[in-house]
């Protein structure tokens, strides 16, 4: 954040408070900040809103290409708000490989939802982390949760890479697939279905109403060789359309489910505390990572090491070894 601009922290914390968007859209991007004079203020804005977070349900959106997760989470997110809460949606936006920007186009593509008063829209760049999801999504569920909001519904790419990064941000993961030609399962991860609290088969309408009840036919079949990703629960496989807007109530029915089941169990206490141990470990790792980049001449050796790579002067191994000396490690 540029130093003429940055904002009181006690303002913006009450502005959170007070459930000012402005405020609670700069809150997130002082959290998002890679700039090393803005983490202490970043750090003690959280620790302060700490005490008016964990009340939302934290709910994770993920999917294979083209399952219509935008679509998904708008309509959704207009249904819950017509029945009285307050929704935040978390996009994650791929982030370019080569240039390190992002497409940031969500809030066009959920029109509606964005000029809901009761609802709130922010999208981020993944910057490249792996599961597809934001590097910073753990702090900007909290700032959400601090500023009132009951739901936190958090959008993956769908990349796949790791389906721990997601499941480890929310308290319920639901997985959306689109009815095909028969064979859907053969590009299904079986990783991504252990970890599905919910699946469903979306775009059940028009002529693709038969496929979806074949292919939520199929699901429920795997499922059952597959461990539960909740103990004492039955991950459910439920038909929707998004476009339609048939199914939201059958959807959000399992979603309250698996929250009742979490804290029948004790359960969803130990996915918090495992959540505050994933962020624990995510904050030693950037620190470890920053602190080693920072030593004199190592930004220059990673530099070359890289381009002996690229020329095949050096093996990986090699150049990573030099790079390790530079340091002085």
């Amino acid at each position: 954040m540029a130093d003429g601009n940055a904002p009181d922290p006690g303002e913006l914390e009450a502005g959170v408070l007070s459930g000012d968007r402005g405020a609670l859209s700069q809150a997130i991007t002082l959290a998002e900040s890679t700039r090393p004079e803005d983490a202490p203020a970043a750090q003690a804005l959280i620790s302060a809103l700490l005490p008016k977070t964990g009340g939302a349900l934290r709910v994770g959106l993920t999917g294979v290409p083209g399952a219509g997760k935008s679509t998904a989470i708008e309509a959704l997110g207009l249904w819950l708000v017509e029945r009285g809460k307050k929704v935040a949606v978390l996009t994650i936006d791929p982030s370019s490989a080569r240039t390190g920007g992002s497409i940031l186009g969500d809030k066009t593509r959920m029109q509606q939802l964005a000029v809901s008063e009761d609802a709130f829209i922010r999208p981020s760049p993944s910057g490249g982390v792996l599961g597809g999801v934001a590097r910073k999504t753990r702090e900007a569920i909290l700032l959400c949760e601090a500023a009132g909001y009951d739901v936190v519904l958090v959008e993956s790419v769908g990349v796949g890479q790791s389906e721990s990064e997601m499941a480890d941000l929310v308290d319920t993961l639901c997985l959306l697939l689109v009815p095909g030609t028969g064979d859907e399962l053969q590009g299904i991860k079986r990783g991504l279905m252990e970890v599905a609290d919910v699946v469903v088969v979306n775009k059940a309408d028009g002529d693709r109403v038969n496929a979806a009840n074949r292919a939520r036919g199929d699901f429920r079949q795997a499922l059952h060789m597959l461990p539960p990703s909740t103990p004492g629960w039955e991950t459910p496989v439920l038909t929707a359309s998004a476009l339609e807007g048939t199914g939201l109530a059958e959807i959000w029915d399992a979603v309250e489910g698996h929250r009742k089941v979490l804290e029948d169990s004790g359960l969803l206490e130990e996915r918090r505390a495992r959540q505050r141990e994933v962020w624990l470990d995510s904050m030693i790792e950037d620190a470890a990572l920053e602190h080693f980049l920072s030593r004199e001449g190592v930004t220059e050796a990673v530099q070359a090491a890289q381009a002996a790579v690229a020329s095949g002067e050096k093996t990986v191994p090699e150049a990573f070894l030099s790079v390790l000396e530079s340091a002085g490690s």
